[in-house]
Protein backbone atom coordinates (compact mmCIF):
# COMPACT_ATOMS: atom_id res chain seq x y z
CA UNK A 1 0.00 0.00 0.00
CA UNK A 2 1.22 3.19 -1.05
CA UNK A 3 -0.02 6.71 0.55
CA UNK A 4 0.53 10.25 -0.88
CA UNK A 5 -0.13 13.61 1.10
CA UNK A 6 -0.97 16.57 -0.24
CA UNK A 7 -2.47 20.29 0.48
CA UNK A 8 -6.30 20.68 0.69
CA UNK A 9 -5.32 23.82 -1.71
CA UNK A 10 -3.12 25.53 -3.74
CA UNK A 11 -2.59 28.70 -6.04
CA UNK A 12 -0.02 28.68 -7.97
CA UNK A 13 1.15 31.68 -10.56
CA UNK A 14 1.52 35.69 -10.23
CA UNK A 15 -0.46 37.35 -8.39
CA UNK A 16 -1.38 34.49 -5.78
CA UNK A 17 -0.76 35.77 -2.71
CA UNK A 18 -4.41 37.96 -3.60
CA UNK A 19 -6.33 34.61 -2.76
CA UNK A 20 -5.07 34.39 1.06
CA UNK A 21 -7.89 36.84 2.52
CA UNK A 22 -10.22 34.72 0.78
CA UNK A 23 -8.87 31.78 2.23
CA UNK A 24 -8.53 32.83 5.81
CA UNK A 25 -12.39 34.66 5.98
CA UNK A 26 -13.70 31.53 3.76
CA UNK A 27 -12.31 29.38 6.69
CA UNK A 28 -13.56 31.26 9.22
CA UNK A 29 -10.27 32.42 10.42
CA UNK A 30 -10.32 35.47 12.44
CA UNK A 31 -6.54 36.28 13.09
CA UNK A 32 -3.14 35.59 11.99
CA UNK A 33 -0.07 34.65 13.26
CA UNK A 34 2.66 35.11 10.42
CA UNK A 35 5.82 33.63 10.85
CA UNK A 36 8.69 35.11 8.42
CA UNK A 37 12.89 35.60 8.50
CA UNK A 38 13.95 39.06 9.56
CA UNK A 39 15.95 39.46 6.41
CA UNK A 40 12.81 39.24 4.34
CA UNK A 41 10.74 41.83 6.83
CA UNK A 42 13.92 44.04 6.24
CA UNK A 43 13.66 43.93 1.99
CA UNK A 44 10.03 44.42 2.09
CA UNK A 45 9.16 40.96 0.90
CA UNK A 46 7.02 40.20 3.69
CA UNK A 47 5.26 42.96 3.87
CA UNK A 48 3.49 42.66 -0.26
CA UNK A 49 1.96 39.76 2.25
CA UNK A 50 1.16 42.31 5.34
CA UNK A 51 -0.41 44.72 2.62
CA UNK A 52 -2.88 42.19 1.51
CA UNK A 53 -4.04 41.32 4.86
CA UNK A 54 -3.92 44.78 5.97
CA UNK A 55 -6.14 45.75 2.64
CA UNK A 56 -8.99 43.00 3.43
CA UNK A 57 -8.88 44.48 7.63
CA UNK A 58 -7.22 41.02 8.43
CA UNK A 59 -5.43 41.29 12.06
CA UNK A 60 -2.33 39.85 12.29
CA UNK A 61 0.76 39.72 14.69
CA UNK A 62 4.46 39.35 12.87
CA UNK A 63 7.28 36.76 14.37
CA UNK A 64 10.69 36.96 12.56
CA UNK A 65 12.89 35.63 15.58
CA UNK A 66 13.90 32.41 13.13
CA UNK A 67 17.20 32.04 11.86
CA UNK A 68 18.42 30.81 8.53
CA UNK A 69 18.67 26.91 10.56
CA UNK A 70 15.91 27.47 12.58
CA UNK A 71 16.62 26.09 16.40
CA UNK A 72 15.01 24.84 18.54
CA UNK A 73 14.83 27.99 20.85
CA UNK A 74 13.39 29.68 17.63
CA UNK A 75 10.35 27.43 17.53
CA UNK A 76 9.88 27.56 21.70
CA UNK A 77 9.86 31.58 21.46
CA UNK A 78 7.20 31.35 18.18
CA UNK A 79 4.88 29.05 20.84
CA UNK A 80 5.23 31.36 23.38
CA UNK A 81 4.55 34.34 21.25
CA UNK A 82 1.23 32.45 19.12
CA UNK A 83 -0.54 31.78 22.56
CA UNK A 84 0.08 35.58 23.85
CA UNK A 85 -1.65 37.19 20.24
CA UNK A 86 -4.80 34.83 19.81
CA UNK A 87 -4.33 33.69 16.48
CA UNK A 88 -6.15 31.24 15.14
CA UNK A 89 -4.33 30.33 12.10
CA UNK A 90 -0.63 30.70 10.68
CA UNK A 91 0.49 32.59 7.48
CA UNK A 92 3.92 31.51 6.69
CA UNK A 93 6.31 33.47 4.42
CA UNK A 94 9.77 32.62 3.52
CA UNK A 95 11.63 29.71 2.68
CA UNK A 96 11.93 26.15 4.38
CA UNK A 97 12.88 28.66 7.66
CA UNK A 98 9.99 30.21 8.43
CA UNK A 99 7.73 27.34 7.11
CA UNK A 100 9.51 24.99 8.95
CA UNK A 101 9.45 26.70 12.36
CA UNK A 102 5.50 27.52 11.64
CA UNK A 103 4.68 24.03 11.17
CA UNK A 104 6.98 23.29 14.45
CA UNK A 105 4.68 25.74 16.41
CA UNK A 106 1.38 24.86 14.81
CA UNK A 107 2.11 20.67 15.86
CA UNK A 108 3.06 22.12 19.10
CA UNK A 109 0.03 24.48 20.13
CA UNK A 110 -2.30 21.26 19.28
CA UNK A 111 -0.39 18.72 20.52
CA UNK A 112 1.05 20.22 23.79
CA UNK A 113 2.35 16.86 25.40
CA UNK A 114 5.52 17.29 22.59
CA UNK A 115 6.41 20.25 23.94
CA UNK A 116 9.86 18.73 24.08
CA UNK A 117 10.82 19.86 20.42
CA UNK A 118 13.56 16.98 20.52
CA UNK A 119 10.22 14.58 21.05
CA UNK A 120 9.28 15.35 17.30
CA UNK A 121 12.50 13.55 15.70
CA UNK A 122 11.72 11.30 13.51
CA UNK A 123 8.28 10.25 12.91
CA UNK A 124 6.20 11.50 16.31
CA UNK A 125 2.97 9.77 17.25
CA UNK A 126 0.87 13.75 17.24
CA UNK A 127 -3.16 12.43 17.49
CA UNK A 128 -3.80 16.51 15.78
CA UNK A 129 -3.43 18.56 12.91
CA UNK A 130 -1.25 21.05 13.50
CA UNK A 131 -2.26 25.02 14.28
CA UNK A 132 -3.95 25.73 9.90
CA UNK A 133 -1.17 26.80 7.82
CA UNK A 134 -1.16 29.12 4.87
CA UNK A 135 2.64 28.71 3.20
CA UNK A 136 3.78 31.45 0.81
CA UNK A 137 7.28 30.47 -0.28
CA UNK A 138 10.12 32.95 -1.35
CA UNK A 139 12.09 30.60 -2.81
CA UNK A 140 12.15 27.75 -5.43
CA UNK A 141 13.64 25.21 -3.35
CA UNK A 142 12.70 23.78 -0.21
CA UNK A 143 9.17 22.90 -1.33
CA UNK A 144 7.90 22.84 2.56
CA UNK A 145 4.44 24.28 1.36
CA UNK A 146 3.82 20.90 -0.09
CA UNK A 147 5.38 18.42 1.97
CA UNK A 148 4.76 16.38 5.55
CA UNK A 149 8.48 17.31 6.81
CA UNK A 150 10.33 19.50 8.32
CA UNK A 151 13.62 20.54 10.03
CA UNK A 152 14.96 21.75 13.13
CA UNK A 153 18.27 22.40 14.23
CA UNK A 154 19.60 21.51 17.74
CA UNK A 155 22.51 23.97 18.54
CA UNK A 156 23.11 21.96 21.18
CA UNK A 157 24.46 18.99 19.84
CA UNK A 158 24.98 19.80 16.62
CA UNK A 159 22.96 18.42 14.65
CA UNK A 160 19.32 18.27 12.86
CA UNK A 161 16.31 17.15 13.36
CA UNK A 162 14.50 15.65 10.47
CA UNK A 163 10.35 15.44 11.39
CA UNK A 164 8.09 13.70 9.84
CA UNK A 165 4.65 14.33 10.41
CA UNK A 166 1.20 14.05 8.29
CA UNK A 167 0.23 16.46 10.43
CA UNK A 168 2.08 19.22 9.53
CA UNK A 169 0.78 19.91 5.64
CA UNK A 170 -0.07 23.42 5.26
CA UNK A 171 -3.94 23.40 4.39
CA UNK A 172 -3.49 26.04 1.95
CA UNK A 173 -0.24 26.67 -0.24
CA UNK A 174 0.00 29.66 -1.93
CA UNK A 175 3.11 29.60 -5.20
CA UNK A 176 3.17 33.29 -6.67
CA UNK A 177 6.90 33.27 -8.61
CA UNK A 178 6.56 37.65 -7.50
CA UNK A 179 7.29 36.45 -4.55
CA UNK A 180 10.71 35.01 -5.60
CA UNK A 181 11.74 37.77 -7.89
CA UNK A 182 14.03 39.50 -5.17
CA UNK A 183 15.89 36.51 -4.71
CA UNK A 184 19.76 37.16 -5.28
CA UNK A 185 21.48 34.95 -8.28
CA UNK A 186 22.94 32.84 -5.39
CA UNK A 187 20.22 32.39 -3.26
CA UNK A 188 18.41 31.18 -6.50
CA UNK A 189 21.42 28.67 -7.73
CA UNK A 190 20.88 27.12 -4.07
CA UNK A 191 17.59 26.60 -3.82
CA UNK A 192 16.85 25.24 -7.40
CA UNK A 193 19.76 23.02 -7.05
CA UNK A 194 18.05 21.88 -3.35
CA UNK A 195 14.72 21.29 -5.31
CA UNK A 196 16.50 19.58 -8.19
CA UNK A 197 17.90 17.13 -5.15
CA UNK A 198 14.64 16.85 -3.76
CA UNK A 199 13.38 15.54 -7.70
CA UNK A 200 16.85 12.99 -8.06
CA UNK A 201 16.72 11.42 -4.72
CA UNK A 202 13.12 11.32 -4.80
CA UNK A 203 13.08 9.57 -8.13
CA UNK A 204 15.60 6.87 -6.93
CA UNK A 205 15.05 6.54 -3.22
CA UNK A 206 13.78 3.13 -1.92
CA UNK A 207 9.95 4.07 -1.51
CA UNK A 208 9.63 5.49 -4.75
CA UNK A 209 6.22 4.50 -7.30
CA UNK A 210 4.87 4.88 -10.17
CA UNK A 211 2.48 8.15 -8.60
CA UNK A 212 5.75 9.88 -6.99
CA UNK A 213 8.09 8.78 -10.40
CA UNK A 214 5.25 10.98 -12.58
CA UNK A 215 5.96 14.16 -10.36
CA UNK A 216 9.52 13.34 -10.21
CA UNK A 217 10.71 12.56 -13.60
CA UNK A 218 8.38 15.95 -14.61
CA UNK A 219 10.16 18.18 -11.88
CA UNK A 220 13.67 17.42 -13.27
CA UNK A 221 12.39 18.38 -16.92
CA UNK A 222 10.74 21.44 -15.60
CA UNK A 223 13.80 22.35 -12.96
CA UNK A 224 16.44 21.78 -15.54
CA UNK A 225 14.57 24.17 -18.15
CA UNK A 226 13.94 27.04 -15.90
CA UNK A 227 17.14 27.30 -13.17
CA UNK A 228 19.27 29.08 -15.69
CA UNK A 229 16.82 31.37 -16.24
CA UNK A 230 15.46 31.96 -13.08
CA UNK A 231 19.26 32.81 -12.34
CA UNK A 232 19.01 35.39 -14.73
CA UNK A 233 15.49 36.66 -13.45
CA UNK A 234 13.56 35.86 -16.02
CA UNK A 235 10.00 35.88 -15.82
CA UNK A 236 9.86 32.14 -17.59
CA UNK A 237 12.73 31.15 -15.46
CA UNK A 238 10.96 32.56 -11.78
CA UNK A 239 7.78 30.78 -12.99
CA UNK A 240 9.11 27.09 -13.97
CA UNK A 241 11.21 27.39 -10.88
CA UNK A 242 8.29 27.83 -8.74
CA UNK A 243 6.31 25.41 -9.82
CA UNK A 244 9.36 22.71 -10.51
CA UNK A 245 9.95 23.34 -7.13
CA UNK A 246 6.42 22.28 -5.78
CA UNK A 247 6.19 19.42 -8.33
CA UNK A 248 9.48 17.64 -6.89
CA UNK A 249 7.59 18.40 -3.33
CA UNK A 250 4.49 16.56 -3.82
CA UNK A 251 6.35 13.79 -4.50
CA UNK A 252 9.60 13.29 -2.11
CA UNK A 253 6.89 14.46 0.80
CA UNK A 254 5.91 11.07 0.47
CA UNK A 255 8.43 8.39 -0.47
CA UNK A 256 11.38 10.01 0.81
CA UNK A 257 14.88 10.88 0.03
CA UNK A 258 18.83 9.49 0.74
CA UNK A 259 22.06 10.40 1.45
CA UNK A 260 22.44 13.33 0.07
CA UNK A 261 20.69 15.00 2.59
CA UNK A 262 21.62 12.86 5.70
CA UNK A 263 25.13 14.54 4.07
CA UNK A 264 23.94 17.82 4.09
CA UNK A 265 21.90 18.14 7.22
CA UNK A 266 25.01 17.78 9.73
CA UNK A 267 26.63 20.70 7.46
CA UNK A 268 24.21 22.99 8.42
CA UNK A 269 23.96 21.85 11.56
CA UNK A 270 27.74 22.27 12.51
CA UNK A 271 28.90 25.02 9.67
CA UNK A 272 25.55 26.69 9.02
CA UNK A 273 26.00 25.73 5.46
CA UNK A 274 22.92 26.60 3.16
CA UNK A 275 21.28 23.75 2.55
CA UNK A 276 20.49 24.50 -1.07
CA UNK A 277 24.84 24.58 -1.75
CA UNK A 278 25.56 21.08 0.20
CA UNK A 279 23.06 19.38 -1.14
CA UNK A 280 24.74 20.53 -4.87
CA UNK A 281 27.88 20.04 -3.85
CA UNK A 282 26.96 16.53 -3.07
CA UNK A 283 24.53 15.44 -5.24
CA UNK A 284 26.79 14.17 -8.43
CA UNK A 285 29.05 12.04 -5.76
CA UNK A 286 26.41 10.31 -4.16
CA UNK A 287 24.58 9.83 -7.61
CA UNK A 288 27.88 8.34 -8.98
CA UNK A 289 28.14 6.15 -5.78
CA UNK A 290 24.33 5.32 -6.02
CA UNK A 291 24.14 4.68 -9.67
CA UNK A 292 24.93 0.95 -9.69
CA UNK A 293 21.07 0.31 -7.62
CA UNK A 294 19.60 3.14 -10.12
CA UNK A 295 18.40 0.49 -12.57
CA UNK A 296 17.30 2.30 -16.05
CA UNK A 297 16.33 5.33 -13.99
CA UNK A 298 19.53 7.80 -15.27
CA UNK A 299 18.70 6.91 -18.49
CA UNK A 300 15.45 9.10 -17.79
CA UNK A 301 17.09 11.58 -15.64
CA UNK A 302 19.18 12.68 -17.96
CA UNK A 303 16.42 12.55 -21.09
CA UNK A 304 14.81 14.83 -18.43
CA UNK A 305 18.10 16.92 -17.88
CA UNK A 306 18.03 17.20 -22.27
CA UNK A 307 20.96 14.66 -22.55
CA UNK A 308 19.99 13.61 -26.33
CA UNK A 309 20.52 10.13 -27.21
CA UNK A 310 19.62 8.50 -24.00
CA UNK A 311 17.90 5.49 -25.76
CA UNK A 312 21.35 4.35 -27.32
CA UNK A 313 23.33 4.66 -24.68
CA UNK A 314 24.64 1.79 -22.58
CA UNK A 315 23.93 1.88 -19.40
CA UNK A 316 27.31 3.15 -18.50
CA UNK A 317 27.05 6.33 -20.96
CA UNK A 318 23.90 7.22 -19.61
CA UNK A 319 24.47 6.84 -16.14
CA UNK A 320 27.89 9.27 -16.92
CA UNK A 321 25.27 11.78 -19.15
CA UNK A 322 22.96 11.73 -15.84
CA UNK A 323 25.32 12.81 -13.60
CA UNK A 324 27.56 14.91 -15.92
CA UNK A 325 24.57 16.84 -16.85
CA UNK A 326 23.90 17.64 -13.28
CA UNK A 327 27.27 18.76 -12.86
CA UNK A 328 26.78 21.33 -15.72
CA UNK A 329 24.05 22.81 -14.53
CA UNK A 330 25.57 23.12 -11.14
CA UNK A 331 28.46 24.70 -12.89
CA UNK A 332 26.45 27.14 -14.95
CA UNK A 333 24.44 28.55 -11.97
CA UNK A 334 28.22 29.15 -9.83
CA UNK A 335 27.76 26.19 -7.37
CA UNK A 336 30.97 24.73 -5.98
CA UNK A 337 32.50 21.60 -7.16
CA UNK A 338 33.78 20.55 -3.46
CA UNK A 339 33.40 20.71 0.04
CA UNK A 340 37.08 21.86 0.92
CA UNK A 341 36.01 25.62 2.22
CA UNK A 342 33.39 24.46 4.59
CA UNK A 343 34.63 20.98 5.92
CA UNK A 344 37.49 20.49 8.72
CA UNK A 345 38.79 17.04 8.48
CA UNK A 346 39.09 16.46 12.01
CA UNK A 347 35.08 16.84 12.17
CA UNK A 348 34.66 13.91 9.70
CA UNK A 349 33.82 11.09 12.17
CA UNK A 350 31.37 13.07 13.58
CA UNK A 351 29.59 14.11 10.13
CA UNK A 352 29.61 10.53 8.86
CA UNK A 353 27.59 8.84 12.03
CA UNK A 354 25.46 11.86 12.18
CA UNK A 355 24.73 11.40 8.46
CA UNK A 356 23.84 7.48 9.10
CA UNK A 357 21.78 8.54 11.91
CA UNK A 358 19.82 10.79 10.03
CA UNK A 359 16.50 9.76 9.15
CA UNK A 360 16.75 10.50 5.19
CA UNK A 361 19.40 7.81 4.81
CA UNK A 362 17.53 4.78 4.90
CA UNK A 363 15.73 5.55 2.09
CA UNK A 364 18.81 5.29 -0.32
CA UNK A 365 18.83 2.83 -2.67
CA UNK A 366 22.04 1.81 -2.13
CA UNK A 367 22.79 0.56 1.89
CA UNK A 368 25.69 2.41 3.25
CA UNK A 369 27.78 2.33 6.45
CA UNK A 370 29.71 5.02 8.29
CA UNK A 371 33.24 3.97 6.91
CA UNK A 372 31.30 4.78 2.98
CA UNK A 373 29.84 8.21 4.61
CA UNK A 374 33.10 9.41 5.25
CA UNK A 375 34.69 8.11 1.88
CA UNK A 376 31.92 9.88 0.09
CA UNK A 377 32.93 13.49 2.44
CA UNK A 378 36.78 12.64 1.92
CA UNK A 379 36.11 12.28 -1.99
CA UNK A 380 34.45 16.04 -2.10
CA UNK A 381 37.21 17.12 0.01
Amino acid sequence: MNRFVLNETSYHGKGAINSIPEEIKGRGFKKAFVTSDPDLVKFGVTKKVLDVLEAANIPYTLFSEIKPNPTIENVQAGIEAFKACGADCIVAIGGGSSMDTAKAIGIVITNPEFADIRSLEGVAPTKNKCVPIIAVPTTAGTAAEVTINYVITDAQNNRKMVCVDVHDIPVVAVVDPDMMSTMPRGLTAATGMDALTHAIEGYITKGAWTLSDMFHIKAIEIIANSLRGACENTAEGREGMALGQYVAGMGFSNVGLGIVHSMAHPLGALYDTPHGIANAIILPTVMEYNAPETGDKYKHIAAAMGVEGTESMSVEEYRRAAVDAVKKLASDVGIPTDLKAIVKPEDLGFLAQSAYDDACRPGNPRETSVEEITELYKKLL
